[in-house]
């Protein structure tokens, strides 16, 4: 039985890591869909002759209002992507996650049938059919994040893992492109998305508990097709009694009760409105910005670079998609230096008296600062235009992106308590998405008083970004102030 049992959690973790891979972040992979679009002749209608490029042949029309619809959609896509993340986390904690995943694949597969359909007549539906896309693999991701509590010290390594798959799915809009090029129809790679959902649905019920995994694992814990009664095994493991046999080490920051004091249990709202949720809300939403930012203007970006020279921007488009690929590579990194520093500063707290709080905070600190400064070197490297140095951003680009959702995603389940982690993980990507939406201004800036010139904005933005190393040392400092302090600030 343990055996099986075994086999079950690896098959669980090896198709996760698929479909993450697979589908849940395909969305950012856009700059090689545009690419497809434009060949499809997708809001041509939008560009019109440019005076000044009349005497070139190889470019005489202006498709600056183009390329904005295109960022428009790109815009309201990854607004929706994190927006929506709140509710849909809602209902992963409240309806669990079988509930959810179907809700996940109903809106996925609506979505791919649409783009399916889609032709340049009626490009308007991009409209409806990206941001159900993307919130349907959001919904992939946020259930297959607990999957990490199947295998207890590595939690935070699986997590980044997962993350980093995420945005190495980004890679599959350039296997459609480059399909595209060899004479597959788009009609036909969305409908083969479209079929994949029969798979979605069997692992939903075969390899995916009804309910959440608990944190941490019972030692009876079954789940799939190890337990004939998955939803009475899983409603025992979440008792609330079992939270007093949790050891201190597997508690989340703010669960750790001082000595004689009794566990009480705190609402979602007191942890949402603490300076430190604040802080790493301001620190994700900076980040975030630029990432999305460079994303959705790359294609405009490298046509200028390459002076409209289609072959060379398709050139570039590859390389890029190709190191997002890597994302499931870099992002464990991250993860792994977590989990050593966590039990580095575990076996230091057992000298010293430090409490176990600020093991926690401790063992975050380098990861955020290390996010931040990523993201700054990919920030001064964009602003340079020469084209070949962008092959050293995408690099830093992939690094910076894969570390931060990882980074994010185990913050707030290290920080915050288990049983709330669906929602402040979907109240900080819907607040952050509010920033997000300031892409589409700046990048009509960049297009419009700026004459294609982003310099000043992506100066601008390198700036801003260096504030964001202000939340690893307010991180720092509240270890400090709780070292040798038995109880965990708020």
């Amino acid at each position: 039985m343990a055996v099986q049992g075994l086999c079950l959690r690896v098959a669980t973790l090896l198709t996760g890591l698929l479909e993450c891979l697979g589908f849940a972040g395909i969305l950012f992979g856009w700059a090689s869909l545009v690419f497809v679009f434009k060949m499809e002749h997708y809001f041509e209608d939008l560009c019109e002759p440019n005076a000044e490029l009349m005497g070139n042949a190889t470019e005489q029309t202006d498709c600056r209002a183009q390329d904005e619809r295109f960022s428009l959609i790109f815009t309201l896509a990854t607004f929706m992507n994190n927006f929506m993340t709140f509710p849909t986390g809602y209902i992963f904690d409240r309806f669990k996650t079988t509930v959810a995943r179907l809700v996940a694949i109903f809106l996925y597969t609506s979505a791919t049938l649409t783009i399916a359909f889609t032709s340049a007549e009626s490009a308007l539906l991009l409209f409806l059919a990206m941001p159900m896309l993307t919130m349907g693999g959001i919904l992939f991701l946020i259930t297959n994040l607990q999957v990490g509590n199947l295998f207890g010290k590595h939690r935070s390594t699986i997590i980044m893992l997962y993350n980093g798959a995420f945005d190495s799915s980004s890679a599959v809009f350039l296997i459609i492109k480059l399909l595209y090029e060899q004479g597959i129809s788009l009609r036909a790679s969305f409908l083969f998305l479209s079929v994949c959902s029969a798979w979605h649905t069997g692992r939903t019920f075969f390899l995916m508990p009804r309910g959440h995994i608990p944190y941490p694992l019972p030692p009876s814990y079954q789940y799939g097709l190890c337990s004939g009664n998955s939803s009475t095994e899983e409603e025992k493991a979440d008792e609330p009694e079992k939270v007093e046999h949790r050891s201190k080490e597997h508690l989340s920051l703010d669960e750790i009760p001082g000595p004689g004091q009794q566990q009480k249990p705190r609402s979602f709202w007191r942890y949402a409105f603490s300076r430190r949720f604040a802080c790493h809300l301001v620190w994700l939403s900076v980040i975030q910005l630029w990432n999305y930012l460079f994303i959705g203007t790359l294609n405009s970006l490298l046509t200028n670079l390459a002076s409209g020279d289609r072959a060379l921007v398709s050139t570039y488009t590859n390389a890029f998609a190709i190191t997002q690929f890597f994302g499931v590579l870099c992002a464990p990194w991250n993860g792994l230096l977590m989990d050593w520093l966590k039990q580095k500063y575990q076996r230091e707290a057992g000298k010293t008296g430090s409490s176990a709080s600020a093991v926690v905070l401790y063992s975050m600190v380098p990861s955020l600062a290390l996010m931040s400064l990523l993201c700054l070197g990919f920030a001064l490297c964009a602003s340079v235009p020469v084209l070949s140095l962008q092959y050293l951003t995408f690099i830093l680009q992939v690094v910076s992106r894969s570390f931060l959702y990882g980074g994010n995603a185990a913050f707030l389940t290290l920080v915050f308590p288990s049983e709330h982690f669906g929602k402040p993980f979907g109240l900080v990507m819907a607040l952050s998405a509010i920033v997000s939406l300031l892409q589409f201004p700046i990048f009509t800036l960049i297009k419009g008083p700026l004459q294609n010139d982003p310099f000043a904005v992506n100066i601008t933005l390198g700036l801003i970004i260096l504030l964001t190393f202000i939340h690893p040392f307010l991180v720092y400092r509240e270890c400090q102030g709780q070292k040798g302090s038995p109880s965990a600030a708020a």
